[in-house]
């Protein structure tokens, strides 16, 4: 019997959404200061954790700081900011 590749290791480690936010509040705050006006959203995608900062009050232009951080190693892969 010939074993097959996986495409993962199944115990392969992944940081904590707590961690990976904690990345990017880390930076949030650096470029914004005050985040309390957002309303902050995580999600898993095959890329990453996303990030996403998003005002909380409806019409407000602009909006707030964007993150994917890795799953594995807690750095920041991309991010950009909406002013």
């Amino acid at each position: 019997m010939t074993p097959t590749p996986s495409s993962a290791p199944a115990t392969s480690k992944r940081i904590a959404p707590d961690d990976a936010l904690r990345v990017a509040h880390v930076d949030a705050e650096k470029a914004y200061r005050d985040l309390s006006p957002y309303r902050i959203a995580i999600t898993l995608e095959p890329d990453g954790w996303h990030i996403d900062y998003d005002f909380k009050e409806e019409g407000i232009q602009g909006g707030g700081p964007h993150y994917v951080i890795d799953v594995a190693s807690g750095a920041i892969l991309r991010k950009w900011y909406e002013q």
